[in-house]
């Protein structure tokens, strides 16, 4: 999980996150298909962009855990939040936004990934990459635990998420 200071400087860190964003009701988001280093576009998030709200927690669902051990497709080939996504999903206000891929944005790409980390960061939504097992998830709706270790002063840490279905 990253938290603000990951890219923003004086952000906060990660032992001073607001853990309201990492507990609670979640979207879970499928988007099929996607091809590697596809932009993952507003569009990508169908009905479900009508109606996301100021606080909600989303993860995107999108099949590219199964690449995990295959690093020059999940790595190197991961699709992205595009600029646009990540403006909008800011101007919405969320709080919480996963990923499968190891990264919100292409890893290769230092400016893209500062562009993304610091919308999104800016936004104080609280970022998870790397999420698996997202397979197993059957509802669009999840109870949400995502707790990150507590190093102080840190700027991310590991965390053990979990998905309830209810």
């Amino acid at each position: 999980m990253d938290a603000p200071l990951h890219f923003i400087e004086g952000g906060a860190t990660i032992d001073q996150l607001d853990l309201d964003k990492c507990v609670g009701p979640c979207r879970i988001i499928s988007i099929d298909g996607l091809q590697p280093r596809a932009l993952i576009e507003v569009a990508h998030l169908g009905e479900a962009a009508q109606t996301i709200e100021p606080g909600d927690r989303i993860i995107l669902k999108t099949g590219w855990s199964k690449f995990v051990n295959d690093s020059a497709i999940y790595r190197d080939g991961l699709p992205r939040i595009s600029e646009d996504l990540a403006l909008w999903l800011a101007e919405k206000r969320i709080g919480f936004i996963g990923v499968e891929a190891p990264s919100v944005a292409d890893v290769n790409d230092i400016p893209e990934v500062t562009r993304i980390h610091e919308i999104l960061l800016g936004a104080e939504i609280v970022i998870a990459e790397g999420l698996c097992n997202l397979e197993a998830i059957t509802l669009d709706t999840v109870e949400l635990f995502a707790l990150p270790l507590k190093p102080e002063g840190s700027d991310g840490s590991p965390a053990r998420i979990i998905a309830i279905e209810r």
